[in-house]
C-alpha cells in the first residue's frame, strides 16, 4: 500500500547563524505558531528575526491585544537545558536534520537529539503497534526490528510499550531512533527507563517538543507522522480497529510512504487493524525478507554496534502484585495458543513465580491449557 506522492512546500533555506537559530526558535515557542504558521512567517518576511518583529501587529490585526512573542530568556533557558541533557538541536537547513522530512509539509522545523545522529543518515523503517500488545506481538516485533538492523537499516519507533518496546529492544545493537511526544529528556513510560538511557548510549532519541516538557495526549499523534516521516515504510505488527498505530499508518499514506501490516488471528482484537490494511491493500509481512522484498535490499553502512549490555536479572512479582501479575499474562495471551515457556521467556521472570498465577488463571476460567503446553486466552 503507498501513498501518493506529496511534494514539499517549505520555503528555501538559507545557511543559520546561531543567533538566527535562537530566533526561529523564539518564534517556533511564541503563542499561537504552529509548523504552518512559521513557515508562513518566514517565507513572508525573509527570516526569523523580521517575522519576530512583526509577530505582535499581525496579533493585533487578528484581534489579539496582549500578545507577547515568546522571550529571550525561555529559549536561553531550553537551550541551557538541552546542553545539560547533551541534546543537539537539529535546524532545518542544517547538518544531520533528516532529509527523509523534507518531503513532508508539516515537518517540525527543529529537532532535539540525544545519541547517535549519524543514524538518521541510513534507511530508516518505522515499526509500530499495540501497547497491550500480545506475546507472539512483541516477539515477532523484536525479531523484525533485529533482522532489519542487520541489513542495513535503522528501526524508528516512538517508545511507547508493547510493540514499540520490543522494537526499539532488537534494534538497540543494530540501530535505533526513538520519537517521543514529550521533551526528548523526558522519560515516559516511566518502566522504559533504563531502555531510554540505552537508545541514549546506542541510538538516538528525538523530539520536536521543548525541553522538560511532560507528553500530553495531544502531542502522541503529532509524534506519529514525525514516526512515519523519517520512515521510508511502516510496519504495523499489531493495532486495533481504532489505534495511534493505524494514524501512523494514515499519516505513512499522506506522506508517500509504504504501509506493511503483519497478520493476526481474527478473533484478537489486537489484529484487526493490521487485518484491515491487509485487506486494504497493505503489503504482508511475515519476516524480515517480505520487507526487504518489497522495498528493496539497502546497503550495509560502517556504523558498528556496540556490544549489548547484560539483562538485567529478571524479579518475582510480591504477593501485593498479584493481580497486576494476572493482568500482565492476560495482556499478553489472546486466541492463539503460546507455548507457556515462550511465555515465560517473554515476562523475563522464573517460572517459580509466573506458573502459580497460571494455575490460578486457569482456575479462574481465564486462561486454556491445551495439548504440548500450550495455553491461550479464553474470549
Amino acid at each position: 500500500m503507498t501513498g501518493k506522492h506529496q511534494s514539499s512546500t517549505h520555503p528555501p533555506l538559507l545557511p543559520t547563524t546561531e543567533e538566527d537559530t535562537v530566533n526561529r526558535l523564539r518564534l517556533l515557542r511564541s503563542r499561537r505558531v504552529g509548523v504552518a504558521t512559521y513557515r508562513r512567517l518566514l517565507a513572508e518576511y525573509g527570516n526569523a528575526a523580521n517575522a519576530l518583529e512583526a509577530l505582535p501587529e499581525i496579533a493585533r490585526s487578528a484581534g489579539v491585544s496582549d500578545y507577547q512573542i515568546c522571550p529571550e530568556g525561555v529559549v536561553l533557558a531550553e537551550m541551557k537545558a538541552g546542553k545539560n541533557a547533551r541534546a543537539q538541536l537539529l535546524v532545518e537547513g542544517q547538518a544531520f536534520y533528516p532529509n527523509p522530512l523534507t518531503d513532508i509539509a508539516d515537518a517540525p522545523p527543529l529537532l532535539w537529539a540525544i545519541g547517535d545522529v549519524r543514524l538518521l543518515t541510513r534507511r530508516m523503517i518505522a515499526i509500530v503497534g499495540a501497547r497491550n500488545a500480545s506475546s507472539l506481538g512483541t516477539r515477532m516485533a523484536k525479531r523484525l526490528a533485529e533482522d532489519l538492523t542487520n541489513e542495513g537499516f535503522t528501526v524508528v519507533s516512538g517508545l511507547a510499550r508493547g510493540i514499540d518496546t520490543a522494537a526499539h529492544h532488537g534494534a538497540l545493537d543494530g540501530g535505533t531512533i526513538a520519537v517521543q511526544a514529550g521533551g526528548v529528556d523526558v522519560i515516559y513510560p516511566v518502566e522504559n527507563t533504563q531502555l531510554t538511557h540505552d537508545i541514549a548510549q546506542k541510538g538516538l532519541r528525538l523530539s520536536e517538543m521543548p525541553m522538560g516538557m511532560q507528553p500530553q495526549a495531544r502531542h502522541f499523534p503529532a509524534r506519529n507522522r514525525i514516526i512515519s516521516g523519517l520512515s521510508e515504510a511502516v510496519i504495523v505488527v499489531e493495532a486495533a480497529a481504532k489505534s495511534g498505530s493505524l494514524i501512523t499508518a494514515g499519516n505513512a499514506l499522506d506522506q508517500a510512504r509504504d504501509v506493511l501490516a503483519v497478520p493476526g488471528h481474527p478473533f484478537d482484537a489486537r489484529a484487526s487493524g493490521c487485518n484491515m490494511l491487509l485487506r486494504d491493500g497493505a503489503t504482508l509481512v511475515r519476516n524480515a525478507n517480505d520487507v526487504i522484498e518489497a522495498l528493496g535490499q539497502p546497503a550495509q553502512d560502517d556504523i558498528a554496534p556496540e556490544l549489548p549490555l547484560p539483562p538485567a536479572p529478571p524479579q518475582a512479582p510480591s504477593l501485593r502484585d498479584t493481580a497486576a501479575l494476572h493482568d500482565q499474562i492476560l495482556s499478553r495471551l489472546g486466541p492463539a495458543p503460546v507455548a507457556e515457556d515462550q511465555l515465560l521467556r517473554d515476562m523475563a521472570a522464573p517460572a517459580t513465580a509466573i506458573s502459580p498465577a497460571l494455575v490460578d488463571l486457569e482456575l479462574e476460567g481465564k486462561i486454556a491449557r491445551q495439548a504440548g503446553g500450550l495455553l491461550s486466552r479464553v474470549v
